[in-house]
């Protein structure tokens, strides 16, 4: 009995929990534009919809005039960005899809879920949160939402959930954000950790943000990003923490050529050993006092090992902070969890 209660209250407090850690900034819910059938036309930011049909998210088409319908159709929704979003660390969320998602934003392909046939995998059990880059958005003007969905049965669409533009309620905001273009490439060579190669012809890419849904979808394996970046003279004596976001799957991360923290491990020529959670952990890594260049650029680069589905640097924060500041909250993350344990032991005597 006690294994049933432990049961239902893990999932209903780690809901809640995961839950309160977003504040909304725009409520998505109400009428979207939608129609049935299968276009890539319709991501465009100038589709025009006038014509579509209206039905309101969150909640099944079948409910809504389109009994036993299951196939791809799309949803369009406008909305006005506010100015003070730039710079912050956004989220787009879109509660739970059946089945398949692909999510467009003023036409730029920004996340999905599950996989589309002819090979189709359902994901209508994950909450879509999607990093939500300020750069793809007009901020203080128009913007358009494009999401393209399967439902393979049952109930089908944007079935329920939270819908809107969301922030997390206590972010850990870099002291330094690094915010520079990311030079990327696919595949393996140790080299490419050392500050004088020539990355040059390398591609550039968004981070942080899948690299599937920055033109190397289903891509499996080993990649490369490199930044430059100059730092401020008053963080050049303190012991720092450099933050590289959420990585999936596993990272080794150089400064300067000299490697300063890694999650999960990689094997020259062959594939990594994963983890469940890899991809999940935040990337927090210590830079001692004096290895950080003040004069001149320093260079990052970090060596990725993508083991399934999602690939790459996919979410905040991206940058630096103090030892002190990184403290702080942790510790305030760390009162949060103290008290669902004192919950379920209490519940549990």
């Amino acid at each position: 009995m006690k294994k049933l209660i432990l049961i239902s209250l893990l999932t209903a407090v780690f809901g809640i929990a995961h839950a309160d850690d977003f504040r909304v900034l725009l409520d998505l819910r109400g009428k979207w534009k939608f129609a049935l059938g299968d276009d890539p036309a319709r991501a465009s930011a100038n589709f025009e919809d006038g014509k579509w049909d209206e039905i309101y998210a969150p909640s099944p088409w079948e409910d809504q005039g389109y009994p036993g319908y299951d196939g791809y159709a799309w949803y369009r929704k406008h909305f006005h960005a506010s100015p003070d979003w730039d710079g912050r660390m956004l989220y787009l969320s879109l509660g739970y899809v059946d089945d398949v998602d692909e999510v467009y934003v003023n036409g730029q392909f920004i996340g999905f879920e599950g996989i589309f046939p002819p090979h189709y995998q359902t994901a209508y059990n994950i909450s879509r949160y999607y990093v939500l880059p300020p750069s793809v958005l007009n901020l203080d003007g128009d913007n358009v939402i494009a999401v393209r969905v399967y439902d393979g049965e049952l109930s089908g669409g944007i079935t329920h959930g939270s819908l809107g533009v969301f922030e997390r309620r206590d972010p850990l905001v870099p002291d330094f954000p690094i915010i520079s273009p990311w030079k990327f490439s696919l595949g393996d060579d140790m080299a490419w950790k050392d500050p004088g190669f020539d990355d040059g012809t390398w591609r550039s890419i968004f981070v942080p943000r899948y690299w599937e849904v920055q033109g190397y979808r289903d891509y499996d394996g080993y990649a490369w990003y490199r930044t430059r970046f100059r730092a401020p003279a008053e963080l050049a004596d303190q012991t720092l923490v450099l933050l590289v976001g959420r990585v999936d799957d596993l990272d080794e991360t150089y400064l300067n050529g000299e490697r300063v923290g890694r999650t999960g491990t990689m094997r020259n020529q062959g594939k990594g050993v994963l983890n469940s959670d890899d991809y999940a952990k935040l990337r927090a890594y210590t830079v001692p006092a004096g290895k950080l260049h003040t004069d001149r650029d320093n260079v990052l680069a970090v060596r990725v090992y993508d083991g399934y589905m999602h690939g790459g640097i996919y979410d905040w924060p991206i940058g630096l902070v103090t030892r002190e500041h990184y403290l702080k909250w942790k510790d305030r993350q760390q009162k949060g969890w103290n008290w669902i344990q004192d919950l379920l032991d209490h519940v549990l005597r």
